[in-house]
């Protein structure tokens, strides 16, 4: 016969059980380091969120462990989410940030990706914000128009946003931008912008502007041509959205799925099969460092936006880009290929 146990015992074996698990994570973490790959060159918006947030998580993950932000640029990050998903250790001593629109090129199709970007453990997203296509001042194009008179040259880190949201506008506005690919990072076409070499930026963020690029703003040596998100920005009331761009009902739809990913902002995630209780201990982590005083002072600091989303919203979020109808992301697969030239 089975016996149950007598509640005061029952009660105290509920009570050691969270104990035990807390010590359990300590020794997996006390004295060790975690490693968080950057998927792009230093001095991007990527780069400047997630050493920010090395900074800071540690000290909210049982037994403090030390992160060591990594660059490993190639690919337009591809080479980071393939490591991530396919070499980096199992064990929740790695961390990653990749190219935010990397599941949108999952579910359209791109044969490229050799992962499953569903199988990520996401921890969190410290930023939702909208993407933005500019040019250089001096490169003669304003507007949407002035860039439909003649062949542009765009700089693009990949095939990412910085190269699939000129190539929409090619195909739904007529603009003529020529994708220029192959850029590792940020830094890298700023420069290509600032002489001559492109006449603008395929994609950043309009947060990662305001923080890295304020002069620019302040000076107006960048025009915004159009915002990439679900809503305009409060402060961008004038820029048009990429998907208010559409002229049918087909085009709209897929529009609108290329411009889910500003939710996906900043990315931190894990590798596949990192133990649950691990993937737990980080996004609480990820959640108590979007509290943290110091952190959200530094981040002020350094010009840098918090408007975080956790990581099981963001699993949700990639979830359902995968899940799409079909008929919207073959639609969409059309408007962002991009061969290895730079449009078509």
């Amino acid at each position: 016969m089975i016996r149950s146990l007598p509640f005061s015992l029952a009660a105290v074996l509920a009570l050691c059980a969270p104990a035990q698990a807390q010590q359990s994570l300590e020794s997996v973490y006390k004295g060790k380091t975690i490693d968080f790959y950057i998927g792009f060159s230093p001095g991007g918006g990527y780069d400047f969120y997630a050493r920010l947030l090395a900074r800071f998580m540690g000290e909210h993950i049982p037994g403090k462990p030390n992160i060591v932000a990594k660059n490993m640029a190639g690919g337009g990050s591809r080479t980071a989410a393939s490591f991530m998903y396919s070499v980096a250790p199992k064990d929740g001593l790695a961390l990653a940030t990749v190219d935010q629109a990397t599941p949108v090129q999952q579910a359209v199709g791109d044969p490229t990706i050799k992962f499953d970007t569903a199988k990520f453990n996401f921890i969190g997203n410290p930023v939702v914000d909208n993407n933005v296509v500019v040019t250089w001042h001096a490169s003669g194009v304003k507007t949407i128009e002035d860039a439909t008179k003649k062949e542009y040259p765009i700089g693009a880190t990949g095939f990412n946003t910085s190269s699939q949201y000129p190539q929409a506008l090619n195909i739904v506005a007529g603009t003529k931008f020529k994708i220029i690919l192959g850029y590792p990072g940020a830094n890298e076409i700023n420069l290509a912008m600032e002489n001559g070499e492109v006449a603008g930026r395929g994609s950043n963020s309009w947060a990662s502007y305001k923080a890295t690029r304020p002069d620019w703003i302040r000076d107006k040596k960048i025009n915004v041509l159009v915002q990439i998100g679900l809503q305009k920005a409060a402060d961008l009331p004038d820029v048009p959205l990429l998907m208010d761009l559409a002229k049918n009902d087909e085009d709209r739809a897929a529009l609108k799925l290329l411009s889910a990913p500003p939710d996906i902002g900043r990315p931190v995630f894990a590798p596949p099969g990192v133990p649950a209780e691990r993937v737990k201990a980080l996004r609480a982590a990820f959640d108590a460092t979007m509290k943290d005083q110091a952190f959200l002072d530094a981040a002020k600091r350094e010009g840098l936006e918090i408007d975080p989303v956790s990581g099981e919203r963001l699993q949700q979020i990639v979830n359902e880009i995968l899940s799409a109808p079909q008929a919207v992301r073959d639609r969409l697969a059309t408007l962002i290929d991009v061969g290895p030239q730079g449009g078509k």
